[in-house]
């Protein structure tokens, strides 16, 4: 089983046109299973896709927020924003990479919310694609806003799918910075938990859960973001992995990272599982080296074997 993630900054980059083509055909090349992408975006003047066609390439409209998790026993109630998740619109990220990749023969289910608007013009949000049917969705704020004219506000997108040995869930996430003042990590972290669970509630879950995207936590700074997430007993499929790269994710000064000084060469995106399983590899992609650049970020594939435990 293989999995992708990638911060796409889709529509804001130069070439957009080249770079959607060439992650497409990348994709297809690939063959991920599942496919986590943050900063997804449209503009929020297109006009919205035919229901026709989104149901010929693929789409699966995602469950409104709800005040329950998978396992309720597990999860806190959450406030959920009355604003309503835009449609997809022509000029959708995930939409135009799925149509693509179904053209080149390689078809998947997709779901997409948008979360806030972006750079005052887009819909951003989060998309997952997966070659499995999608069985379940699900999305919820991480965020104390809710606020969709806000930039901050962010929020989790999830789906279930029915493997082999029970549901397996995958989470698509966007965090922020560890010392905002606004919305620290350690904040959305924690709403992250109450929804989840943690610790022995994930072991109900039949299958793992898996948490992929951009933390925005560099995995050499102690202290912070990513020994927040280990402590509570997540495992870094990277650190697991029996083959693997140097993991680096982004290569130079970013948005939301320039005022950092250097900070070049960091691993910033994570693959998150909550189990143990047997992971064969992890590497980078969208390199330039494995694959072109598509983006300001770098993407990681992780392969391992469903439905195995390590002890």
């Amino acid at each position: 089983m293989k999995l992708m993630t990638l911060n796409t900054h889709s529509l804001e980059e130069e070439n957009y046109e080249a770079k959607l083509h060439a992650f497409a055909e990348g994709v297809c090349r690939a063959e991920p299973d599942i496919i986590a992408l943050q900063e997804v975006n449209q503009t929020q003047i297109a006009a919205p896709v035919d229901k026709k066609d989104l149901e010929l390439y693929g789409y699966v409209p995602c469950a409104p927020c709800t005040p329950y998790a998978p396992h309720a026993q597990c999860a806190s109630v959450s406030q959920c924003s009355v604003h309503p998740s835009p449609i997809p619109r022509t000029d959708n990220h995930a939409y135009r990479a799925a149509r693509i990749c179904a053209e080149h023969g390689r078809p998947y289910h997709w779901t997409w919310i948008g979360a806030k608007t972006g750079y005052g013009k887009y819909d951003e949000g989060l998309a997952i694609l997966s070659r499995i049917p999608i069985a379940e969705t699900k999305q919820f704020y991480i965020t104390a806003s809710q606020d969709y004219a806000n930039w901050k506000t962010r929020k989790i997108l999830g789906i279930g799918i029915a493997a082999e040995h029970g549901m397996e869930y995958f989470y698509t996430v966007h965090m922020g910075w560890w010392k905002d003042e606004d919305e620290p990590f350690e904040g959305q972290w924690e709403r992250i938990r109450r929804e989840l669970g943690d610790g022995a509630c994930l072991e109900t879950y039949p299958g793992p859960v898996w948490l992929m995207g951009d933390f925005n936590s560099p995995a050499h700074v102690r202290g912070e973001g990513r020994d927040l997430i280990r402590g509570f007993g997540w495992l870094d499929s990277y650190e697991l992995a029996g083959s693997k790269d140097s993991g680096i994710t982004v290569g130079h000064a970013i948005d939301g990272w320039r005022e950092q000084g250097d900070v070049s060469g960091m691993r910033i995106d994570y693959i998150w599982t909550s189990r143990k399983v047997p992971v064969r590899s992890s590497r980078v992609i969208f390199n330039g080296s494995y694959e072109p650049i598509v983006s300001d970020h770098y993407g990681i594939i992780v392969e391992y074997e469903p439905g195995h435990h390590c002890p």
